[in-house]
């Protein structure tokens, strides 16, 4: 965990975030604080990794509405909710939705700061696949039209000669289109270029 990791807090209760405050802040985290939803949602989030430290239940809406808010919104922020008030089913509903932890006050420092670790980490992955994924994305923009449908026959496993016959241009062409889609993508291998269309989501023309 580092200084840029942030914490944010929202619970009700000013004595509950004044001590995550001292306690998240000992071990070198930057904490935000919120009172509730709403003041959370009018915040503007820090562009760096995050965990959501979350009461459920709260004045207007309550932690679990929230969380299914950020999912609608696809804001994966990772969620531990404490609570004084827990049970079963919602403690299963939280945890279903992708929460990190579930705890109930009172609870141990340790398995606060065991959970937040985790979060941290969630988010950091996430981030790093967020930031490949748009690379990616910008490196595909490079293409030209042509380019990009030789890449996507290329990636169904057709041969040059068969995408030369389904395009209308010679197997030298192809292999041109083919070679600077590889460069421009930065493949290394025609199975590097099939992993990259898959995470782009690319068919073959009229597939």
């Amino acid at each position: 965990m580092t200084a840029s990791d942030t914490i944010i807090v929202v619970d009700d209760d000013l004595g509950v975030r004044e001590a995550l405050d001292s306690l998240l802040r000992s071990v070198g985290l930057s904490v935000l604080l919120f009172g509730s939803v709403q003041e959370f949602l009018a915040a503007k989030l820090p562009d760096a990794p995050c965990c959501l430290v979350l009461d459920v239940r709260l004045p207007g809406q309550s932690g679990l509405d929230l969380q299914d808010e950020l999912s609608r919104a696809d804001i994966r922020l990772p969620i531990i909710f404490i609570t004084g008030h827990g049970d079963i089913p919602m403690t299963v509903r939280a945890m279903k939705a992708g929460a990190v932890e579930f705890l109930a006050k009172p609870f141990r420092d340790q398995d606060l700061l065991d959970a937040v670790r985790l979060g941290l980490t969630q988010d950091r992955t996430r981030r790093q696949e967020d930031a490949g994924e748009a690379e990616l994305r910008r490196k595909f923009e490079t293409l030209t039209p042509r380019e990009r449908e030789v890449l996507a026959l290329v990636t169904t496993g057709r041969l040059n000669k068969q995408i030369a016959g389904e395009i209308g241009v010679s197997e030298i062409t192809v292999k041109v289109h083919r070679g600077q889609a590889m460069r421009k993508m930065a493949a290394r291998s025609l199975a590097d270029l099939v992993r990259m269309a898959d995470r782009l989501g690319l068919s073959p023309p009229g597939g």
